[in-house]
């Protein structure tokens, strides 16, 4: 298989990943990979409080979080914009088992050869968002649109995720 992407320096913050092949909305860009814990054990790994500001974590489901600093792949250089032309998609395994859900990153536009692959990374923690919270999460991605965090509202959700397809 051909690689379509490659990690690399970024302007945005960092490494990121950028398309070394055009990409069209729709395409699975890549899966995001990482060893799959408890969300108990990554508050034992990482803490609970979100005072870091930086992470590897991606919430799989109410069970689980893949971690992507243990055993991840290139996916976890992809850097979040508040304008972004990826998102994350949960697909949820097709018998029900938490545990073979998957993360897909997917081209929400066409996407050029050499252009940074990113999304909105909706962080929501579990503590306010206080003006220093925001500060240790600060957006780097220069959108005109730019909210300046990372971090996202909490928001009243219902139902589950559908299952999708993407691309690949």
């Amino acid at each position: 298989m051909t690689q379509r992407i490659r990690a690399r320096r970024s302007p945005i913050h960092g490494r990121g990943v950028f398309a070394l092949a055009d990409l069209a909305k729709g395409d699975c860009v890549v899966r995001y990979r990482g060893e799959l814990i408890s969300h108990a054990q990554a508050d034992e790994r990482y803490g609970d409080d979100g005072e870091s500001g930086h992470t590897f974590l991606f919430t799989l489901n109410e069970q689980y979080v893949v971690d992507g600093n243990r055993r991840g792949n290139v996916a976890r250089w992809i850097n979040h914009s508040c304008m972004p032309n990826c998102q994350a998609v949960i697909e949820i395994s097709a018998g029900g088992d938490p545990r073979r859900d998957r993360i897909l990153i997917e081209a929400v536009r066409d996407i050029a050869a050499g252009e940074e692959i990113t999304y909105d990374y909706g962080i929501v923690l579990a503590v306010p968002h206080t003006a220093a919270m925001k500060r240790l999460w600060p957006c780097h991605c220069g959108a005109a649109r730019c909210t300046g965090t990372l971090l996202k509202r909490r928001r009243r959700t219902e139902g589950g995720h559908a299952r999708v397809e993407c691309k690949m």
